[in-house]
């Protein structure tokens, strides 16, 4: 029950700060878009932070994807196994998409790492990118464990 409650927590904070920085990104396009027309004068560094508030979109995004399995599925095998194989093969699914997302999201962390130690920013704002690369390696961790949370919670379920 307490793992339900700070899943609950966790998606709801996710999905706060996914529509948040959907919002923000769409109000900083409107207000570049109202500046480089009407005043012939965009507003700089705008490219910067929309790619750069995609990166948190995305991320934030990926949990709660996997936590509700909305992936994108390809079903063409479920209709020639039998039905008793389904919840294995799901559970395998997860299981690999985890062990995956965890070796993926080591990687970040140690790219993050890299850029820290080199000191890389953006060319025009000259905003640091190791904080967003380190926000990205933890969402990436944090899929991982749902993906194998779920490799064992939901193992015999069939929707």
């Amino acid at each position: 029950m307490r793992t339900e409650g700070l899943a609950a927590r966790l998606e709801t904070l996710l999905g706060v700060m996914a529509g948040s920085v959907l919002f923000a990104m769409m109000l900083l396009t409107f207000v570049d878009v109202v500046l480089r027309y009407v005043f012939n004068s965009p507003l700089r560094g705008s490219f910067e932070v929309t790619e750069l508030m995609m990166v948190i979109l995305i991320f934030a995004g990926l949990p709660l994807v996997s936590r509700h399995e909305e992936h994108v599925t390809m079903d063409f095998l479920d209709h020639t196994l039998p039905r008793r194989w389904s919840g294995a093969l799901r559970s395998l699914a997860h299981l690999a998409c985890g062990a995956m997302l965890l070796g993926v999201g080591w990687l970040m962390w140690e790219r993050a790492a890299k850029v820290a130690q080199y000191g890389d920013a953006t060319s025009a704002l000259k905003l640091a990118l190791a904080p967003y690369g380190y926000v990205m390696a933890a969402l990436i961790f944090v899929t991982a464990a749902i993906h194998l949370t779920l490799a064992f919670v939901r193992a015999g379920r069939r929707d």
